[in-house]
């Protein structure tokens, strides 16, 4: 766009903002922190900044619900507040996925689960789900290991020629690729060969693409971003596949289709066949071709989901990880010990039933593992934010009141349709009612002492009450699968491994890029 039609766009925009700006708003006793701008209002604090620094600080001074500006005076409500957003997110389709997060679910994976809403999300769920349910999850546990292995094996291999018996590895790097072969065995009986061979063309297209496609949005992206919202979804998807610097995305898609409709083909002809495999694509062709043609998937939605897989479960599970063995527990020996020895006495027990894996049970029977679990998804969620926009009238409950600008408590915020709020799953995550006054703290002794942890109230998360994988109806769909890959590997790495930090490990920060990636300090580019 050239610079004389973006300025004259903006121009527009701010005086169509500052003319509704002069009726009162209905959140107008709702306080919140001032804007160091008024074209971009809070953005660069929100999405500039190390992960949930920005939410941290108004949680501390406003209370569990603030409300904000973005661009050109515009308003919206940060909320952290349990029933605030047990209410919003549990609520069917009252609060839908705003429009800008709804392209961006289709640049990333296409017109799938993460871009469907309303009815056509409902028959998108009702087919992929399941390939998820617990039962499905327990075949994957083998893939997992196999992977952790694998990737275990090419360390040692490097390890044995050190001239210490140590190395210092990327972990990222490392596991990036074993979690995309897990993903590509587990979801589609796909071997990407990743962690041997890195020079498969889909690989090489998703690795670091989180980082690559959305790292440190300039000033100018933020605002395009936020103005996006205003125009038709037609318009924005014709500028957006034909933007030359969303050609990161572009080639995902294209190198994904490809492959995608390689898959489907393949597929069919196993089920017509009578000889389907058992991983969770071939569950969800299976369920589609038993559907009435009006219910069924389209090719591109068929397309559309294996992109959703691979996006939503690559990344994120590395990145959690990451977290959990090269951070929390190299920096925690101590820690590291405990885990391991109670890791080396599930294995006793589980010779002693004469079988040699685990199970999903003996995870489930492992204190010191699911607390630490717990809270590495607590301290570290990978996805930052849950961006909604009322699509009616509504009243918002509170848990705990707010002061409002007049003094007055209040209770509950009653908001027009077009209200748009983004629920922080980072603040949500250290809301002190629920995880204790020491929440600002990684500490997994909060889930083994009886009454740390406020578990009495189901505020409909899935897992643990926390906010990282959602609730209600765009909750997390592959949750189990994260939690069960995320504890093979860790229990693989500890069965072989002794972790250690390293210098840089203290330049470790917690960028926003769409969702929260580890990164060293400066590593970064400043501008997209």
């Amino acid at each position: 766009m050239e610079t004389a039609t973006l300025l004259i766009l903006c121009l527009l925009v701010a005086a169509l903002f500052l003319f509704k700006n002069n009726a009162s708003s209905p959140l107008w006793n709702i306080q919140g922190p001032k804007p160091s701008s008024f074209i971009l209002g809070h953005l660069r604090e929100l999405l500039q900044r190390p992960a949930g620094l920005a939410e941290f600080e108004w949680q501390r001074i406003y209370g569990d619900v603030v409300r904000i500006r973005t661009s050109f005076g515009s308003e919206q409500l940060v909320v952290s507040d349990p029933k605030a957003l047990q209410h919003i997110l549990c609520s069917g389709y009252k609060w839908r996925r705003s429009p800008v997060r709804r392209e961006m679910g289709r640049l990333t994976s296409g017109k799938g689960l993460a871009w469907a809403d309303g009815e056509t999300h409902v028959r998108h769920r009702r087919l992929m789900t399941p390939g998820f349910r617990a039962t499905e999850t327990q075949k994957f546990l083998p893939i997992f290991v196999a992977c952790a292995e694998a990737m275990s094996s090419e360390w040692k291999k490097i390890i044995s020629k050190s001239g210490d018996q140590s190395c210092v590895f990327d972990l990222t790097d490392h596991l990036s690729h074993a979690t995309l072969d897990a993903i590509g065995l587990a979801a589609f009986d796909y071997d990407f060969g990743s962690i041997s061979n890195h020079e498969n063309e889909l690989a090489k297209a998703y690795e670091g693409l989180t980082a690559k496609a959305f790292r440190a949005p300039s000033n100018m992206g933020l605002l395009m971003l936020d103005l996006f919202r205003l125009i038709p979804s037609t318009v924005m998807e014709f500028m957006n596949d034909h933007n030359p610097r969303l050609e990161t995305l572009h080639h995902v898609a294209h190198v994904g289709k490809g492959v995608a409709k390689q898959l489907i083909a393949q597929k069919v002809d196993e089920i017509e066949q009578g000889t389907p495999d058992t991983d969770i694509y071939t569950s969800l062709v299976q369920s589609n071709l038993s559907e009435s043609f009006k219910s069924r998937l389209s090719d591109e939605e068929l397309v559309a989901q294996m992109r959703t897989l691979l996006f939503g479960g690559h990344e994120t599970t590395t990145n959690s990880i990451c977290w959990w063995a090269a951070y929390e527990l190299a920096r925690n020996p101590e820690l590291q010990d405990q885990l391991r020895t109670e890791i080396k006495s599930t294995e006793r027990k589980i010779a002693d039933r004469g079988e040699f894996e685990f199970t999903l049970n003996d995870y489930e029977e492992m204190p010191l593992l699911n607390a630490i679990c717990k809270e590495t998804l607590r301290f570290h969620p990978i996805v930052l934010h849950l961006f909604r926009t009322a699509n009616e009238d509504d009243v918002i409950p509170l848990s705990k009141p707010i002061v409002g600008k007049t003094g007055q408590l209040i209770t509950e915020i009653p908001v027009p349709k077009g209200t748009r709020i983004v629920g922080s799953c980072s603040a949500y995550n250290r809301n002190l009612t629920i995880f204790g006054e020491d929440a600002h703290e990684f500490n997994p002794n909060r889930w083994l002492e009886p009454g740390r942890v406020k578990t009495e109230d189901n505020l409909g998360f899935p897992y643990a009450n926390l906010a990282t994988f959602a609730a209600g109806v765009r909750s997390c769909i592959g949750w189990r699968f994260a939690v069960a890959e995320l504890q093979t590997f860790i229990v693989v790495l500890l069965r072989n491994f002794a972790i250690r930090d390293t210098p840089e490990l203290t330049r470790i920060r917690r960028e926003s890029a769409l969702t929260m990636v580890p990164a060293i300090e400066g590593e970064l580019d400043e501008e997209v």
